[in-house]
Parts: C-alpha cells; structure tokens; sequence
C-alpha cells in the first residue's frame, strides 16, 4: 500500500505543461536574447564614433524574432557607442554588415528511473485498442539548458568600400537548470529572468 502510494505521489509530481503564446516560452527567448545581448555588449565600436553609419542586417533572417532583438540591441549598443544612426544606404558615411554565426539552444536531460511509456488497453466496445499513457516515475531529473550568440561586424566606408573597422565574433552563452529529487522540484537555477529570484 505504501508502495503504491509513494508511485502515486511521484508519478504526479513529474507531470508537466507546456502552454505558450506565442509558441517559444519565456525561458527560450530570454536564452537567446539574452545571449545576443552577452555577444553584442563585447563589441567594440570607437572608431565609429561621430560617423554616419547604415546598419545593414541582409545577412540576417527577419522572420526569426530574436534575431530582429539582436539587430535592436546593436543599433542600441552603437548609440550608446556615439554613433550616429542613418536610415538609408545613402545618406550613410560608413555600412556596417552584422553577421550572426550561431543563435540557438542545446538541451541536455538526464532521469534517473521509468520514463513514460504507452501501453495498449483492454480492447472496447467499437474502439479497439486504446493507448494508455504511464507516467514517469523520477527519482532524479534534471533538464539543462544552453543559450549561445555569436555576433560580429564589418564597417567599410560606403563610397570607396574600404574597410574601417571589425569586431568579433564574440559568444554570449545563457542557461537554465531544473531538477528533480523524488519528485519533488523543480529546483532553478540560471542567469536568465524566469530563473533568478525577484
């Protein structure tokens, strides 16, 4: 009886749910631009300083979201850098290329005792067979979480395409770490927002 009771309890602890909107969570977007942020602030740009500069982001993929953030936050570290920001190519003294290496996620878990597994039921009226999801039994989880961004840059004056200036490429690196003991957790720890106490 003890027995079944401690399944019960672990098997309920070590179920999870996933909602999100829009569909990466907090966790993932805060592990990529977070890791821009990291590799963009480790950018030099003095000898940009004063100029007119078009920031061009061709080579980056505007459908991806946090890529759009790693073009935000380096118009914002130029800034901030004394550069002074141009809308077009052709009102630019200098054309900066961003170019992005690497901006992803490598994942790790580790669980120690019965993964969930399907079974097939006593065949029902009508239905046939049907599938029954056993839960995991953890008696020690862990699930590790990597953020990598590797940003760099090439400056050339826009008339004569001579280079001026290049920096990087630099790696910012974020993580996440949760685990489970007996099912009880999750314990966090990371040096992203949704890990770090408020």
């Amino acid at each position: 009886m003890l027995a079944c009771g401690c399944l019960t309890l672990l098997s309920a602890a070590c179920t999870t749910l996933r909602v999100t909107n829009p569909p990466e969570t907090a966790d993932e977007q805060y592990l990529l631009s977070d890791a821009a942020s990291k590799s963009i602030a480790r950018l030099t740009v003095q000898n940009l300083r004063d100029r007119k500069v078009f920031v061009d982001a061709e080579f980056l993929d505007p459908s991806i979201a946090q890529q759009k953030f790693l073009v935000a936050d380096l118009r914002a570290h130029l800034l901030a850098g004394g550069v002074r920001l141009v809308s077009t190519r052709a009102k630019a003294q200098i054309v900066l290329e961003v170019r992005c290496a690497a901006l992803g996620i490598n994942s790790q878990s580790l669980l120690v005792g019965i993964p969930p597994v399907y079974a097939t039921s006593t065949p029902t009226s009508g239905l046939g067979y049907i599938p029954v999801l056993i839960p995991e039994i953890a008696l020690f989880k862990n699930i590790h979480q990597k953020g990598y961004a590797s940003v760099a840059y090439v400056a050339y004056w826009r008339k004569s395409g001579d280079i001026v200036a290049s920096s990087g490429p630099f790696v910012g690196r974020t993580y996440r770490s949760d685990w489970w003991i007996f099912g009880f957790g999750p314990q966090t720890s990371g040096n992203i927002p949704p890990a770090q106490k408020p």
